[in-house]
């Protein structure tokens, strides 16, 4: 299993490329649905948020008001990072599972983003809150430039779905599904070998 990080500035056009991915029968699954999942009403998640926030942050069926929230994290640099330290280990443990989902069905890539409709102020502050995006660049083993026609973008997705669907190199296949079972499997089979031996010599 090959598992693919997807990521970018807001409107870039990442939900554009996961739909690509979605239509070739890539599995996708976003970020930002886990943490709207750790959200929910009566989660760890929700209660730690709320008791750092107030329910003022809460619509009337106390559900969290995003919208709401969104504006005082992305206004205030230092609010952004309590609920970042509030719901990192909650957000982090729910990719996780997704992942191991993934991972024993055999699926080969996912994705993983953060994206939400906001007004114009609310999306500066959001881009500006955001890893800047030459790092993000510099970081990624692939680089789509959405900066041309959806022709443009399709003809590259069409290079980057080469890439991704190449056979696993030793390494990824140790870290893969099938790794993991063939390692299983020759530890058992050794463990067996080692005993039916010693059983053999103690005779």
């Amino acid at each position: 299993m090959r598992i693919v990080g997807l990521t970018g500035g807001i409107a870039s056009g990442k939900s554009t490329v996961s739909n690509l991915f979605k239509s070739h029968g890539f599995p996708v699954v976003d970020a930002d649905l886990v943490a709207r999942d750790v959200l929910k009403k009566g989660t760890g998640g929700w209660k730690k948020v709320v008791a750092a926030f107030g329910e003022d942050i809460l619509l009337d069926d106390g559900e969290v008001n995003r919208p709401r929230l969104g504006q005082v994290v992305f206004s205030n640099p230092e609010k952004r990072q309590l609920l970042n330290r509030l719901l990192a280990p909650y957000i982090s443990s729910g990719i996780f599972w997704e992942i191991l989902k993934l991972w024993m069905k055999g699926f080969k890539i996912r994705r993983l983003i953060v994206r939400d409709r906001t007004g114009e102020e609310d999306a500066r502050n959001r881009i500006n809150a955001q890893m800047p995006l030459d790092l993000k660049r510099n970081e990624a083993d692939i680089v789509i430039d959405n900066s041309g026609s959806l022709d443009d973008l399709n003809d590259q997705f069409k290079n980057v779905l080469f890439e991704v669907s190449k056979p696993l190199t030793w390494t990824e296949f140790w870290l893969s599904r099938q790794g993991a079972i063939v390692s299983l499997v020759s530890v058992i089979l050794g463990v067996l070998l080692c005993k039916k031996r010693f059983n053999t010599v103690g005779l």
